[in-house]
Protein backbone atom coordinates (compact mmCIF):
# COMPACT_ATOMS: atom_id res chain seq x y z
CA UNK A 1 0.00 0.00 0.00
CA UNK A 2 1.08 3.33 -1.00
CA UNK A 3 1.11 6.29 1.80
CA UNK A 4 0.33 9.59 0.05
CA UNK A 5 -0.08 13.33 1.11
CA UNK A 6 -2.81 15.01 -0.34
CA UNK A 7 -4.02 18.75 0.31
CA UNK A 8 -7.91 18.43 0.58
CA UNK A 9 -9.90 22.22 1.07
CA UNK A 10 -11.01 22.46 4.53
CA UNK A 11 -15.00 21.90 3.48
CA UNK A 12 -14.04 19.06 2.25
CA UNK A 13 -12.03 17.49 4.80
CA UNK A 14 -14.92 18.54 7.57
CA UNK A 15 -17.68 16.80 5.32
CA UNK A 16 -15.19 13.63 4.67
CA UNK A 17 -15.09 13.82 8.29
CA UNK A 18 -18.35 13.60 8.94
CA UNK A 19 -18.91 10.88 6.27
CA UNK A 20 -16.48 8.68 8.00
CA UNK A 21 -18.02 9.36 11.95
CA UNK A 22 -21.95 9.04 10.57
CA UNK A 23 -20.93 5.41 8.81
CA UNK A 24 -18.37 4.23 11.56
CA UNK A 25 -15.33 4.24 8.71
CA UNK A 26 -11.90 5.68 9.15
CA UNK A 27 -11.00 8.99 7.21
CA UNK A 28 -8.74 6.99 5.10
CA UNK A 29 -11.87 4.18 4.02
CA UNK A 30 -13.51 7.54 2.80
CA UNK A 31 -10.91 8.52 0.53
CA UNK A 32 -10.33 5.26 -0.82
CA UNK A 33 -13.75 4.55 -1.78
CA UNK A 34 -13.93 7.78 -3.37
CA UNK A 35 -11.09 7.28 -5.53
CA UNK A 36 -12.38 4.00 -6.41
CA UNK A 37 -15.59 6.08 -7.49
CA UNK A 38 -13.41 8.17 -9.69
CA UNK A 39 -11.55 5.21 -11.02
CA UNK A 40 -14.75 3.77 -12.08
CA UNK A 41 -16.21 6.88 -13.57
CA UNK A 42 -13.06 7.54 -15.86
CA UNK A 43 -11.81 4.49 -17.68
CA UNK A 44 -8.97 4.12 -19.13
CA UNK A 45 -9.00 5.83 -22.72
CA UNK A 46 -7.88 3.64 -25.67
CA UNK A 47 -4.21 3.65 -26.27
CA UNK A 48 -3.18 6.67 -28.93
CA UNK A 49 -1.13 5.27 -32.49
CA UNK A 50 2.07 7.08 -33.02
CA UNK A 51 0.68 8.05 -36.82
CA UNK A 52 -2.88 8.42 -37.97
CA UNK A 53 -4.18 6.51 -40.90
CA UNK A 54 -7.18 7.34 -42.95
CA UNK A 55 -9.65 4.17 -43.77
CA UNK A 56 -8.52 2.27 -46.66
CA UNK A 57 -11.17 3.17 -49.93
CA UNK A 58 -13.24 1.06 -50.90
CA UNK A 59 -15.59 0.82 -53.98
CA UNK A 60 -19.06 2.27 -53.41
CA UNK A 61 -20.23 0.77 -57.01
CA UNK A 62 -21.85 3.02 -59.92
CA UNK A 63 -23.25 6.39 -58.93
CA UNK A 64 -26.49 7.33 -58.92
CA UNK A 65 -26.55 10.61 -60.58
CA UNK A 66 -24.38 11.66 -63.53
CA UNK A 67 -21.33 13.62 -62.54
CA UNK A 68 -22.53 16.20 -64.23
CA UNK A 69 -25.20 16.86 -61.72
CA UNK A 70 -23.55 16.45 -58.78
CA UNK A 71 -22.91 20.16 -58.39
CA UNK A 72 -27.06 20.84 -58.49
CA UNK A 73 -27.92 17.88 -56.70
CA UNK A 74 -25.75 18.92 -53.38
CA UNK A 75 -27.79 22.40 -53.16
CA UNK A 76 -31.13 20.49 -52.46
Amino acid sequence: MVKAQVRIPDRLYKQAKRVARDNEMSFADVVRRGLEQVVREFPRRRPVRSEWRPPRPRDLGVPLAPESAWTTLSHE
